[in-house]
């Protein structure tokens, strides 16, 4: 299988599916086609972009998430499979039973991933964690004293060279770039969540009565600081004000769509959030006592 994620923002369109293929149909150019089975996530951006029921319903049956935008070009809603696991009833029913200190130790383990992997992405574009790595040892159980705040704090900081930076949604600077880079890397999570049989509205840390992907931003959290280089890269070499431009987005799609060396082994985002999502269901199912989580 190859995971592909397209995005339709730059000009008009008609998607439909022939014969388990997408086909996308433009107006003076040749139709392009490529097999459902191949693509991980499809956004649709662009308002004159038009699609058949034939495709929501293909992609969710094989096993992809179609991601809607708005006229800001900003994720603003998911489609993702109702069936994805032959055990999917079991797992739900357990994932639901999960006690509360399993969940604790749990978010134990994310946050402390999440900090390892913001002091190496720092380390990488600044040749220093500036201190964030050693905060990983105060994290407790269910994380009381806040640590992943404290390191956010000092990442964001840091992490644009700028001390004047605030990680606030509504802000147009690079947190545009941010909020695009994040609504792509929660489809992939949520993907992985459906297809290991679990329900990505039950959170382990995350609990929102308006949120229908808690779980989903419980285990993204490791994975964030692979979107955050992406944009501090394409920052440096680019000059304000940003916006959701195509080359920007290129730039975040290249870096998930990217292969990594974890463990000794090459392997995509796609591959490890699947082995993540699947190590999640066995410790709630009494098979293990930790998720596997990437180590970068």
């Amino acid at each position: 299988m190859t995971d592909r994620i397209l995005d339709f923002s730059e000009s008009p369109a008609r998607l439909c599916v022939r014969l388990a293929q997408l086909v996308v149909q433009r107006r003076d150019r040749a139709d392009v086609s490529m097999p459902l089975a191949d693509l991980a996530v499809v956004l649709v951006a662009h308002p004159q972009v038009t699609y058949t029921q034939a495709v929501l319903s293909g992609l969710a049956e094989a096993g992809g998430a179609f991601v809607a935008c708005n006229r800001q070009h900003l994720p603003v809603g998911m489609f993702l499979p109702l069936v994805a696991h032959f055990a999917q009833a079991q797992r739900f029913a357990a994932q639901a039973r999960a006690p509360l200190p399993t969940c604790k130790r749990l978010w134990k383990q994310i946050v402390r991933a999440k900090i390892e992997a913001q002091a190496q992405t720092l380390n990488e574009l600044h040749g220093a964690d500036f201190g964030i790595a050693a905060l990983t040892v105060r994290v407790r159980s269910g994380d009381p004293a806040n640590v992943e705040a404290q390191a956010a704090r000092r990442y964001w900081s840091r992490l644009f060279a700028d001390t004047d930076f605030r990680r606030q949604r509504d802000n147009e600077d690079q947190n545009l770039l941010l909020n695009y880079g994040y609504a792509v890397l929660r489809a992939i999570i949520a993907r992985a969540i459906c297809a290991a049989g679990l329900h990505p509205s039950l959170g382990i840390h995350h609990h929102n009565r308006y949120n229908a992907y808690c779980l989903a931003d419980d285990l993204m959290e490791p994975f964030r600081p692979t979107v955050d280089r992406a944009v501090a890269e394409y920052v440096a070499t680019h000059d304000a004000p940003y916006g959701i431009e195509a080359a920007a987005k290129q730039h975040i799609i290249s870096e998930l769509t990217a292969r990594y060396i974890i463990s000794g082994e090459q392997r995509t985002l796609f591959d490890v959030a699947a082995r993540t999502a699947a190590s999640l269901a066995d410790v709630f199912l009494g098979n293990a006592k930790e998720i596997e989580l990437p180590d970068w």
